[in-house]
């Protein structure tokens, strides 16, 4: 029963394995360290949480997302698999329990962050544990060269010295080259088994089309697809704001960002995935740990941040091998769109000072100290206090975090929210006989329409901007409407936290990690350029230039791509026929171009030419409202 076939039909209900997954269970059983490098949906997880439940004792694994871990340990938890996650905002004494738990529990699997093996306790009791297995999950992270390098991964070879015997497996979705060799130098690998799987995806086709209305085509791409998408977009606002566009338009859609509560982000994960709701429109935030194999169209309406990231997203379609398409929509403004938000945005060594010393008055912590220190952070009152561009402070503090300097821990679940309890007659009646506070219920109200309906989170600092006031007269205005009953309140001071991790010594700390900042301020220079050069090619085969990216040789043209169609010889057409049809869809009334696009079965090329042709013989004509109607109407 504990055959690896068996693993798997008893907890998973597959019947077989996908390609490699076979062969990496077994190097990993024969004590081989291991290297799987398989695309987005290939099914790394399998690759070593079947292994570890052949054999006995626990499996560690690190993973760098706290929400993967989570889904992971739901996930095994859910097989009946005893399974926990060392996350953050656990005490001592919970953390010294679970740690317990681990050596005399007959747990399978521990998560757990690069971060926490810095830990004594943790590093004492994985002494003590009956390991079987290390999962370095994300293990590009380990790369200096990687996407999303994080120098607390450094932390892992420590799991060498504590369980010497032990063998690893890393695992990526994404990685060059390089930067599986830098892994494989990391993590001390002894000739390691290495299995990399193509990144060919015959069934998707790579779409870039030039578009200056992005919403026309979303919709004509939804309609011609009629079945499971995700669209991809650069903020939160834009999620709710396309989300409610496709709803008006006559798609069902929802939304999903960072900064939803958990009880939201589960809500919209669970109507698109038993497919209530068409269309997920997210952040990057999404698709991590998400296994939905009917996605039928992936769409970026902005133009992605690296070729690694877009290949994870894009590889969200068709992963039940049939044909998906990955579709970004470009226009002019894109290009310069991207280097605002991805390379001017960059901080360097000096700017991270000042927002490390900036940050260290904020909270009061004095020289030496703070290691361990925990402090509630208003991330938009600190950049106001400050006067910092408010996009530069974040990639600051991130990158703080990710070189372990601090750890940001984003609570926007307990955010201000107001509902309005009386109605709005009753409202205005109020405001009446007290003025004073009618300037800033109106901005709340013109701001947040559905304050009415249901609780809305709102943005205390906007608020006082738009009513020319500060953030604590916002505050007072409201305890004031809860007291009178007119609205409930809920409240909160912070929408994150940060805890130092090492003591405050302002330059010197920093200059420990200037080496790292220049070299990924370079690193997402040369994406971004990547990212443009891939977007704006349309000589070259859309997936034969993400192949080469990741330096796979033996590639030829896809013949489904943006590319590759337009190289295709095109169906003699009957411009007769094509005449005849578009004089009579004219004959019930005046139609748009975009409507006669819509409406025939031709594409815009030719339709295009053909009512050229038609203005010229003075047989249609243009309305004074850009419609085309017959000339003798």
């Amino acid at each position: 029963m504990n055959h690896p076939i068996n693993i798997l039909e008893r907890y998973w209900t597959f019947t077989s394995f996908r390609p490699l997954q076979e062969d990496i269970i077994n190097s990993v059983l024969e004590g081989e360290d291991t290297f799987a490098l398989l695309p987005t949906g290939g099914g790394k997880s399998v690759c070593f949480q079947v292994p570890a439940l052949v054999k006995e004792g626990i499996c560690i694994v690190i993973s760098p997302l706290i929400a993967l871990m989570k889904d992971q340990v739901q996930a095994l938890q859910n097989k009946g698999i005893k399974a926990m996650a060392l996350t953050s905002g656990i005490s001592y004494k919970e953390l010294d329990t679970r740690l317990d738990n681990c050596i005399y529990g007959n747990y399978k699997f521990l998560y757990l962050s690069p971060e926490r093996l810095q830990q004594d306790i943790v590093q004492d009791r994985i002494r003590q544990m009956n390991v079987n297995l290390i999962a370095v999950d994300e293990a590009h992270c380990i790369s200096q060269w990687g996407n999303d390098f994080r120098p607390s991964y450094n932390n892992i070879i420590k799991l060498r010295q504590l369980q010497p015997t032990v063998n690893i497996i890393a695992l990526t979705a994404t990685a060059t080259p390089n930067v599986v060799d830098d892994i494989i130098r990391a993590l001390d690998f002894i000739n390691p088994k290495v299995f990399k799987q193509s990144f060919l995806r015959p069934n998707l086709a790579y779409m870039t089309f030039a578009e200056d209305d992005k919403r026309f085509r979303l919709k004509a791409i939804l309609t011609k697809n009629k079945a499971s998408s995700i669209v991809y977009v650069r903020n939160r606002k834009a999620t709710q704001d396309i989300s409610n566009f496709l709803e008006n338009s006559g798609f069902t859609a929802t939304y999903y960002h960072g900064g939803l509560s958990n009880t939201e982000k589960d809500k919209a994960i669970e109507s698109w995935m038993n497919n209530q709701k068409q269309v997920m429109v997210a952040t990057n935030a999404f698709g991590m740990g998400i296994d939905k194999p009917d996605v039928k169209t992936v769409i970026h309406l902005n133009l992605p941040e690296s070729l690694e990231s877009y290949f994870q997203e894009a590889g969200r379609a068709g992963r039940d091998g049939n044909k998906a398409y990955a579709v970004i929509l470009k226009n002019k403004s894109d290009d310069l769109l991207v280097e605002n938000q991805f390379l001017k945005v960059l901080p360097n060594v000096d700017f991270i000072k000042l927002v490390y010393r900036k940050l260290s008055s904020y909270f009061q912590v004095p020289y030496g100290e703070g290691q361990e220190q925990t402090f509630d952070f208003n991330f938009n009152k600190f950049c106001k206090t400050y006067g910092f561009n408010t996009l530069l402070a974040y990639n600051a503090i991130l990158l703080l975090d990710r070189t372990s300097i601090i750890t940001l821990s984003k609570q926007f679940n307990n955010r201000t929210t107001v509902l309005f309890t009386v109605t709005n007659n009753a409202l205005f009646s109020y405001l009446e006989t007290h003025p004073d506070i009618s300037i800033i219920v109106k901005s709340i109200l013109r701001t947040y329409g559905g304050a009415f309906e249901q609780e809305t989170k709102i943005n205390t600092t906007l608020m006082a901007e738009k009513a020319n006031t500060n953030e604590d007269k916002i505050i007072k205005v409201l305890t004031r409407l809860e007291k009178a009953e007119i609205i409930t309140l809920k409240y909160s001071k912070t929408d994150a936290q940060i805890t130092y991790l090492m003591p405050r010594e302002d330059d010197k700390t920093i200059n420990r990690i200037s080496k790292v900042i220049k070299q990924q301020n370079a690193l997402k220079q040369k994406q971004v350029l990547s990212v443009l050069e891939y977007s704006n090619n349309n000589d070259i085969c859309k997936s034969v230039q993400l192949l080469s990216y990741f330096e796979e040789t033996e590639i030829s043209d896809c013949g489904v791509c943006s590319v590759c169609i337009t190289r295709k010889p095109s169906k003699k057409l009957d411009s007769g026929a094509i005449k005849k049809e578009i004089i009579q869809a004219l004959e019930h009334g005046e139609l748009t171009s975009r409507a006669l696009f819509k409406q025939l079965p031709f594409s815009e090329e030719n339709i295009n030419a053909q009512l050229r042709e038609l203005l010229e013989h003075n047989i249609i004509s243009v309305t004074d409202t850009n419609t085309y109607k017959l000339a003798h109407i």
